[in-house]
């Protein structure tokens, strides 16, 4: 009864109730004035077909725009306004605008690293360009003099993350996409509290909707009472907006500017499995420290500065030998990256593909879902067809069962090419990270879903010869080991009517 209660009075069940009055409302408005008004369907189809026009000509994902058409042109009431309320993938041209001022002042602060890069080119140019990519349409430079530290959980991630925190002397940055009362955050926060008091600058960003059922409305207004400068990304209102779409799914932790996590760890208890909610949660988190902090330095600094509408000058502060006494370890190479809808560049997706297309001998993927575009599908295919050694691992116990169901429907055309597939049966697995040919891996919080891709604002990492390229292979065998390896018997074994079911449904798993 208290659980009922809690989620009828609760801020995510009274917003969406809220814009759904708002959304039933307005069409009853609609329909009414077009029933009166016999011209008003033939102005209402004219601005349907107008609209098809114009998202046939974005740059966006294909599959993306066939599903808005398919909406507005069947249903052209509900589908215009549930497209121009939820279906803009763009920022909106002020946000757009005011963001890449910023972005551009952020770039003058990295370095080009140009010689690290050329360095690259003379060891393997396939490398060469994945990473001469990242640079030149991510904006965000490789570099050398980082070492780098895998998790292949939440608990053995976290001791390590209170340890940053205690050591930090001069500045914390945070940000994350779920923020959750309890052990986990509880013992962050308590380090956090300690250290605003002892004069370090302390700065938090946290996602509103990502956070809309596990933390208060104004959170972040106790963090301010407590010393802890803090933020929230695009703030929930109850009233329809066009930049709910846009998500921070970003998981950044820097301490002194050295030190840096990312991952798909947020900090709440089943991450540390401290609670159980889908089996055992099974997750992967990355520590750098050296020079390639400066990266994720600059990405929070971006939100930051965006979010309060500020322009952060004293950037010597933060860089990342500013702390330092003695030289930085040399660990491969690493190039954290950003992802953002501000752009029409998919640098996740397309890192993604790079490494799948290139892979020589194998490439191994942890994802928790799998809600797929034409171009990846063919990637895969194409790589499993000539030879390379494809494995996908997925969840074994879902969170959200619609997109468990719909990430299952794109199994069979990837098995069948010779792509294989697995499902870890202890519970949930939420990590990602590629790696492959026991040199390259990826490590961030970017899903393979249109959400993650192509709608929120994500990060990475990107390694070459690093010590923890082989760690994440050696923790997807040992996964594969505690995984069960699906096959076409599996697929086929559903109901004629539930896979065509699941067929149309994936039409509109872009909307999703």
């Amino acid at each position: 009864m208290k659980k009922i209660k809690k989620f009828l009075l609760g801020r995510a069940t009274i917003v969406a109730l809220a814009i759904l009055l708002q959304l039933l409302w307005i069409l009853s408005f609609l329909q009414g004035f077009r029933m009166r008004y016999s011209f008003l369907n033939s102005i209402i189809d004219i601005i349907a077909i107008f609209v098809v026009l114009v998202i046939v000509n974005k740059k966006s994902n294909p599959s993306y725009k066939i599903a808005w058409m398919v909406v507005i042109l069947v249903i052209p009431i509900v589908g215009l306004l549930v497209y121009f309320i939820f279906g803009r993938s763009e920022l909106t041209r002020p946000t757009r605008k005011r963001m890449e001022a910023i972005n551009s002042e952020m770039e003058l602060k990295l370095p080009d690293n140009a010689d690290v890069l050329a360095n690259i080119r003379e060891e393997d140019k396939a490398v060469y360009r994945q990473a001469k990519y990242i640079r030149d349409w991510a904006k965000f430079p490789i570099y050398q003099n980082t070492a780098t530290k895998y998790y292949k959980t939440g608990e053995e991630m976290f001791p390590d993350i209170l340890k940053a925190l205690e050591e930090a002397q001069h500045f914390i940055f945070m940000e994350f996409f779920i923020v959750e009362e309890g052990y986990m955050f509880g013992k962050i926060l308590e380090i956090l509290k300690r250290k605003a008091a002892q004069g370090v600058d302390v700065r938090f960003i946290y996602d509103d909707f990502g956070c809309v059922t596990t933390l208060p409305a104004k959170y972040y207004q106790n963090m301010q009472e407590w010393g802890i400068q803090c933020v929230r990304f695009n703030p929930l209102y109850p009233v329809m907006s066009v930049i709910m779409n846009n998500r921070d799914h970003r998981k950044i932790l820097v301490s002194d500017g050295k030190v840096g996590f990312t991952g798909g760890i947020n900090l709440a208890d089943e991450y540390i499995n401290k609670v159980e909610r889908f089996g055992y949660w099974k997750d992967a988190g990355l520590r750098l420290e050296g020079e390639g902090v400066w990266s994720f330095t600059i990405m929070f600094l971006e939100m930051w500065d965006y979010i309060n509408r500020s322009s952060e000058t004293d950037f010597a502060r933060f860089s990342p030998g500013c702390y330092q006494e003695k030289p930085f370890a040399n660990d491969g190479y690493v190039q954290p990256y950003a992802d953002s809808p501000l752009d029409s560049e998919t640098t996740g997706e397309n890192i993604y593909m790079n490494m799948i297309a290139k892979a020589k001998d194998y490439v191994y993927v942890f994802t928790p879902y799998l809600i797929l575009d034409n171009e990846m599908i063919r990637t895969l295919q194409n790589a499993a067809k000539s030879g390379v050694d494809v494995r996908i691992i997925m969840p074994g116990i879902p969170d959200k069962k619609v997109v468990y169901w719909m990430s299952q429907s794109y199994y069979e055309p990837l098995i069948e090419c010779g792509v294989r597939i697995y499902q870890y049966k202890p519970g949930f697995l939420h990590a990602k990270c590629f790696v492959s040919d026991d040199s390259l891996a990826t490590v961030g919080s970017i899903n393979m879903d249109y959400r993650s891709l192509y709608l929120h604002f994500e990060c990475g990492v990107f390694m070459y010869k690093t010590a923890a390229v082989l760690d994440v292979k050696k923790d997807m065998l040992q996964t594969m080991e505690e995984a069960e390896e699906i096959n076409m018997e599996f697929c086929q074994k559903r109901p004629a009517a539930i896979r065509t079911f699941l067929g149309v449904v994936r039409l509109f798993a872009p909307l999703l």
